[in-house]
């Protein structure tokens, strides 16, 4: 039965007594006593509370009473007894919930009691129950490995006695809320109260038993009666706030985009589709947007969220297949499986059933590699595919259906002084051609934003170069790209900032390499369609220490180009956000000497030719900073002004720089313009 949905006869239930005292009880065999984390028996009410039988969650191979962020649960377990019996022994463990008091019961003995810091949390229409993970919104990928011979729910809390009574596959005295036994493929509620279930891969009915193996495998029921599924689609609010982001994409609400990743990005059929993660109400999702010109968005509804995918949405990429259609790639968050999906339309807003990747080894057993961020990409026949971590894996495929490891992503060649270690997290990965080289986007989650150059060896990546793209804490972070129509290379990544919203992704990034083989990085030209009111000066000169005010130049929806002569200045470059007296700024530094470019305390190495001309272009949004200079280098940062703090002027330490040119243009809103933006 696996993935199927299979309807039951309701049995009308009269008045639909809402559950409050409860007990839950189940007859589980773990299959090992290390599991951390799987629930045996839930019940949830499709929003953010429930509670559940939770096995090893705060310590190991203890029980507990799960519930939602631990509001009816013991968090002290140290005397907590440990279970001693897994494999082929079950056990009854039971919870009671009478008013305050939670007891939970291990072969109708108490094994631990608590009183709950808050009341109980009721349960009724609605709800929906799970074995296997603690809860549909789980972000972690904690499923229960082991057996189930028996579930039940009671809509009273049982007595010592009566649970100890209790026999499997036998009626008890009190009738249960909820019943199953497993002793039928569709795996029944014996009440008729939850008249839906479903297997997800890795559970099956065995023997009348339920058989869940620990990784993805979950068990639910629902009651039909919840409230339908309706796609949520994204607004900027009525009233926006004065520091939102004015031509950043940014995530509106409802929900909060944390994290903001941006995946799964394509050109299709004239329009330009890129989707983020956000917290949906159902759970992490991925918002959908899309534009003409990569600059004016609209979002799309939230179509790829946990009550049409099955799972959550974590980071992956876009590709297309050899027939040309625009398929993704994403972890499945909870399911333990990266999953792939296909476009059943040109808006990219129906998607089939997800479909897991299995790698194998060639000898045809299961690969063991961990299941994490993926990228896949079709070279020749072949698709290649990236499964995250440290260290990342390769594997291939012919058909998107049959995959074959690879191995280790990283050749063993791969050299000791490219400043990072050859099984160094690969999260957030993104690998494409780009010039002679082929270039893997990606994350540690130690180190940032990153990439590296190199070219493949006997199907592994040997890397000849790699370089930061993130300086200080997650500012550029978890990157993802896609080809133009008239070919380009452009990136984003999400910039996690402490203000001003959720979701903020970077301004796209246009990448290419030269023969010389540097990296170049430049702001989309698409952006100079925001500019207005061009401002231009020329021939400034810098004195040493003395700051050089910008005249008729100000705000914060600016873009600034600057061409500096350094002469013998062993810094200069501009501050922004300066108050009337031309205090307060944020300093924007390049210094030739130490090859960096300093945004406030934030260092960048950034090379800085002895003599030449240095190009400064910076992006002002409200309190969000980019920065490139000289096409090679750029970066990301944040500062909190005054308001009214909006001066910029030139400064120097050291004598001889010029400013040989200034040009800056305001920047229009891309939400103001009618049509466009929302």
């Amino acid at each position: 039965m696996t993935g199927s949905l299979v309807a039951q006869q309701a049995v009308p239930a009269a008045g639909e007594a809402v559950l409050r005292d409860k007990t839950l009880v189940v007859w589980a065999a773990p299959a090992n006593l290390t599991q951390q984390g799987g629930s045996a028996l839930t019940i949830e009410d499709g929003r953010e509370h429930f509670d559940a039988i939770v096995f090893g969650e705060l310590a190991a191979g203890k029980w507990m009473a799960g519930s939602d962020f631990f509001k009816r649960s013991l968090k002290e377990q140290a005397r907590v007894p440990v279970e001693v019996a897994g494999g082929d022994t079950f056990v009854q463990i039971a919870i009671a919930y009478a008013g305050p008091l939670v007891t939970v019961y291990r072969n109708g003995a108490v094994y631990a009691q608590h009183r709950m810091a808050e009341g109980a949390q009721e349960f009724g229409v609605g709800a929906r129950c799970t074995i296997g993970k603690r809860h549909r919104k789980q972000s972690g990928p904690e499923h229960f490995a082991g057996a189930i011979d028996e579930a039940r729910i009671y809509d009273v809390a049982l007595s010592a006695e009566q649970i100890a009574a209790l026999r499997p596959n036998a009626p008890s005295a009190v009738k249960p809320w909820a019943w199953w036994t497993f002793d039928d493929a569709e795996a029944k509620d014996r009440s008729g109260r939850f008249i839906v279930s479903d297997l997800s891969a890795g559970a099956k009915i065995v023997d009348g038993k339920l058989v869940l193996d620990g990784i993805g495998g979950e068990f639910t029921a629902g009651t039909g009666k919840e409230a339908p599924f309706v796609a949520e689609t994204p607004a900027r609010p009525a009233e926006v706030p004065s520091n939102w982001l004015s031509y950043h994409l940014a995530h509106p609400g409802p929900g909060q985009a944390m994290p903001g990743d941006p995946n799964c990005a394509f050109f299709w059929k004239g329009r330009y589709h890129l989707h983020y993660i956000y917290n949906h109400r159902d759970g992490f999702s991925f918002a959908h947007v899309s534009s003409e010109d990569m600059i004016h968005w609209r979002w799309h509804p939230t179509t790829l969220t946990p009550p049409v995918t099955g799972h959550g949405m974590f980071s992956g990429t876009g590709f297309f297949t050899k027939e040309g259609r625009p398929a993704i790639i994403y972890h499945g968050e909870g399911s333990g499986r990266n999953q792939i999906a296909f476009a059943e339309d040109d808006q990219l807003e129906k998607w089939t059933k997800p479909v897991a990747m299995v790698p194998k080894e060639r000898s045809g057993a299961e690969a063991g590699e961990r299941q994490w961020d993926p990228d896949c990409w079709l070279n020749g026949e072949s698709y290649y595919g990236i499964s995250g971590g440290a260290p990342a894996h390769l594997m291939k495929s012919g058909d998107l259906k049959n995959w074959t490891s690879l191995g280790l992503l990283m050749h063993p060649e791969m050299r000791d002084d490219l400043g990072v270690k050859r099984d160094e997290d690969v999260s957030c990965a993104n690998m494409f051609k780009i010039g002679h080289k082929w270039m893997l986007l990606c994350i540690s989650h130690q180190l940032g934003c990153r990439y590296y150059l190199g070219d493949f060896k006997g199907e592994q990546f040997l890397p000849d170069f790699h370089a930061m793209m993130n300086w200080k804490k997650w500012e550029y972070f978890a990157p993802e790209s896609l080809l133009t129509a008239d070919g380009r290379r452009v990136m984003w990544a999400w910039c996690h900032l402490e203000y001003p919203q959720t979701g903020m992704q970077s301004l796209p990034r246009e990448l290419s390499l030269p023969e010389d083989g540097v990296l170049r990085i430049k702001p989309l030209r698409e952006l100079e369609t925001l500019r207005r009111d061009e401002k231009r000066v020329a021939g400034i000169s810098l004195p040493s220490g003395v700051a050089q005010p910008l005249a008729g130049i100000s705000g914060d929806a600016v873009e600034l180009q600057v061409s500096f002569q350094p002469g013998a200045a062993e810094a200069f470059g501009v501050e922004v956000y300066c108050d009337a007296a031309g205090q307060q700024g944020f300093p924007i530094r390049l210094e030739p000497a130490g090859q960096k470019l300093r945004l406030g305390a934030m260092e960048v190495p950034c090379e800085l030719l002895p003599g030449k001309t240095a190009e400064l272009r910076v992006f002002l949004d409200k309190s969000m900073i980019e920065v490139f200079v000289n096409d090679r280098q750029a970066a990301v940062a944040s500062h909190q002004y005054g308001a009214g703090n909006l001066g910029i002027q030139l400064i120097s330490q050291g004598s001889g720089a010029v400013a040989r040119e200034v040009k800056a243009w305001g920047m229009r809103s891309i939400y103001a313009e009618a049509g466009k933006g929302q």
